[in-house]
């Protein structure tokens, strides 16, 4: 081999150079050697305090470099990381620690006590003074074979239609999402990718932070504000983020963001819902590729993403299918509206302890989604709305997310939400729920009067509320039962 062998490759430092940063928050960095040296420390200390191949190490916190240490610790050791929101109320967080039953709890600094009140008797209580302290214990971890098929985290789901379950993913399912992420995106080792997206969301983890690692690029690890993340995102030169739509909506309504450096930015990746078709547009007139995906925890998450052609054009849509997984749609015709199927080797394995609840989603091995999709062209697909969510009045189904894109195009609406209700008549009817631009922006018979030429008249709602918000998840998704609740 010559001199100028893979060896001596002028670019080999940018891309697997173990000085490079790997973590960042605030001032504070980790190079990729470091964060190996702690995450080994972290684990073995683990090992000697009794955690075993299989238990599970909870964190309850926000954003941190020690919940990234703590993920690849419990890898290391064949364990479970499971990341839990400290938005719940401490029964619901009881409810998760008796149900996954940890082995150890980790917590950020704010969340003392409820960790120690609702963590179900685990072995071990720490939090970040006794975590930095573990990862400089001389004990070594135990040698493990760690393979793909073997459980990597659980990750809770929303709960909005009952109590949160567990999605278990292994670690081929993390492994496949980055892959089909990275044939999508052109994920460089020079990014800069800002992680604000919480990690006890499968977005967190799964969209830009794992596939930025993998590539040996920086992830910098913070909480969403939308001020100091849109300041980081100047200061640092991000290049790259995963967000919902809400924060979005967030971002581009600050009196900041229209003064904002933006120019480091290549792409912004987001889901959990379309954003609205105004917030599309403010980031489009900066500059910015918005790259809508579909995707949910169960497989890791993503199934759908938009690639850099074509998604000027069509912001709204989710994209493509991603490269090693497979859809198809259960509907009357193959283009849909379906429900949308996905099988490949992202999709999870099943809910912890839970075989009824994962037998229920799969059909002959494929997970049923529970959303309504159709396939447009070149096979970019689009989200109709949810199979519980359907309103089927008078025989006819109206799927709400047809509706919602109708109502936000309006002058003087910021978002809706529209929710099926009983009716004597035709068995169910709408309801909008819309929140105006500023208050007086627009009225109910503003409303209903624009959408006679937008849409059929049988999916115009029969009534209009307006408000001043829309009730939503820790996730940002529309709580569509309270919507429902509230609609009487």
């Amino acid at each position: 081999m010559s001199d100028q062998g893979i060896g001596s490759w002028p670019h080999r430092r940018a891309r697997i150079d173990p000085a490079g940063t790997a973590l960042r928050q605030g001032e504070r960095t980790l190079s990729y050697a470091r964060l190996a040296e702690r995450v080994d420390g972290l684990a073995g200390a683990l090992a000697a305090r009794g955690v075993r191949s299989g238990d599970r190490i909870a964190h309850l916190g926000w954003n941190s470099l020690g919940a990234f240490e703590l993920f690849f610790a419990a890898g290391r050791l064949g364990a479970l990381f499971v990341p839990l929101s400290p938005r719940l109320a401490p029964a619901e967080i009881t409810h998760l620690m008796k149900d996954c039953a940890p082995a150890a709890v980790f917590h950020g600094p704010e969340h003392a006590q409820v960790a120690e009140e609702t963590c179900g008797g685990a072995g071990l209580v720490a939090g970040p003074a006794e975590q930095e302290a573990m990862t400089g214990e001389v004990a070594r971890p135990p040698r493990r074979t760690v393979g793909l098929d073997d459980p990597a985290v659980v990750l809770y789901t929303s709960g909005t239609t009952g109590l949160p379950k567990g999605a278990v993913l292994t670690h081929g399912n993390l492994l496949f999402n980055t892959l089909n992420q990275i044939a999508h995106v052109d994920v460089l080792s020079t990014d800069v990718a800002l992680c604000v997206a919480p990690l006890f969301h499968a977005t967190g983890l799964g969209q830009a932070s794992l596939p930025t690692l993998f590539k040996g690029g920086t992830v910098i690890v913070d909480r969403f504000r939308p001020d100091a993340t849109l300041r980081t995102i100047a200061v640092r030169r991000v290049t790259c983020f995963s967000a919902v739509p809400t924060m979005l909506q967030m971002l581009c309504e600050h009196p900041d963001f229209a003064h904002t450096d933006l120019s480091g930015l290549r792409y912004v990746i987001y889901g959990g819902s379309p954003a609205s078709a105004r917030v599309a547009r403010a980031w489009q007139r900066r500059g910015v590729t918005l790259l809508h995906g579909y995707g949910m925890t169960e497989a890791a998450p993503g199934v759908t993403l938009a690639t850099a052609r074509g998604a000027a054009e069509r912001p709204l849509s989710a994209g493509p299918v991603h490269f090693f997984s497979d859809i198809r749609l259960d509907g009357p015709v193959p283009e849909g509206p379906g429900e949308l199927l996905v099988r490949g080797p992202n999709v999870f394995t099943g809910y912890w302890r839970r075989p009824a609840d994962t037998a229920a989603v799969f059909t002959d091995g494929w997970l049923r989604s529970g959303d309504i999709v159709r396939v447009g062209e070149e096979g970019w697909v689009e989200v109709v709305g949810r199979t519980k969510d359907v309103i089927i009045s008078g025989g006819e189904n109206i799927h709400p997310a047809e509706v919602e894109a109708a109502i936000d195009a309006l002058d003087g609406v910021k978002e809706s939400a529209v929710v099926g209700v009983p009716d004597e008549r035709w068995g169910e009817v709408g309801v909008a729920h819309v929140v105006p631009e500023h208050p007086g922006a627009v009225t109910e018979e503003q409303v209903l009067s624009q959408l006679r030429d937008r849409v059929a008249a049988f999916k115009i709602p029969r009534r209009v509320r307006i408000r001043g918000d829309l009730p939503r998840t820790g996730s940002g998704k529309v709580i569509r039962r309270a919507l429902r609740d509230d609609s009487a």
